[in-house]
């Protein structure tokens, strides 16, 4: 699908640094094509951009990654659910066309190159090694994108982007189920949960007291620190789960 087109930007207009740092953290969930960029008099920031960016790369590389388990997984179960991420990401992703239609945004339309190094391993792979990577893959990539979708949603100031959200949590809690009805998840290496450095310690202490935890908003900052650490420690899990097999 061709991308769509962006707003111009003015002149003399300055990249705020948290729009700088959006660039380089997207970066390292797989955005390097077509970063989209806010029309003008839009109120959505760097942390809606990340979901929608996000969403995208997720249905560009699980898209042909589930067709390809459907056609090759060793396993009944993974060849079933293959088909059903595959179809359920063709939904997701005409939904993330459409918000991005409606916002005045571009897309990516290609993979990362890290994601179409993922393809390519499924190619190589047969067998139960084929399905083991699959659903490491999909699991860790599913758990990277999940508290993103949590804290956008909590803090985003535009009603696209929180209802993208609404629909992206669905369809993210299903692959997540689905995958780990196969049997295959290896719970005990699979990276930790990230919690936002601003509320960990009193959402630790509000545990451990058996107190209800402190309500609080979450920023931008936020976002792109529980989405990093979960990038970072889910990497090389990822590593350590696939050299394992």
């Amino acid at each position: 699908m061709a991308p769509l087109e962006s707003a111009r930007r003015r002149p003399g207009h300055r990249t705020p640094r948290v729009a700088v740092l959006l660039i380089a953290l997207v970066a390292g969930l797989g955005v390097l094509p077509g970063v989209a960029v806010a029309a003008p008099g839009n109120q959505i920031n760097a942390a809606d951009m990340t979901l929608l960016n996000g969403v995208r790369l997720a249905g560009l590389w699980e898209m042909p990654a589930g067709q390809m388990a459907a056609e090759k997984g060793q396993s009944p179960r993974v060849r079933e659910i293959g088909a059903e991420i595959a179809r359920q990401h063709g939904v997701l992703d005409q939904l993330v066309v459409d918000a991005a239609n409606k916002l005045g945004t571009t897309l990516p339309t290609d993979p990362t190159a890290e994601q179409k190094g993922w393809l390519t391993e499924m190619q190589e792979a047969n067998g139960a090694q084929f399905d083991q990577i699959f659903v490491t893959r999909l699991r860790v990539a599913h758990g990277k994108i999940f508290p993103v979708i949590g804290a956008v949603r909590a803090s985003t100031r535009d009603a696209t982007v929180r209802k993208l959200a609404d629909q992206t949590n669905k369809f993210v809690t299903d692959h997540m189920t689905m995958l780990e009805s196969t049997g295959l998840v290896r719970w005990q290496q699979l990276p930790p949960a990230a919690l936002p450095p601003a509320q960990s310690d009193s959402l630790i202490a509000a545990a451990k007291a058996g107190a209800p935890a402190p309500a609080a908003g979450v920023s931008t900052t936020i976002v792109w620190a529980v989405f990093l650490a979960a990038l970072g420690v889910g990497g090389v899990s990822t590593w350590r789960i696939l050299r394992r097999s």
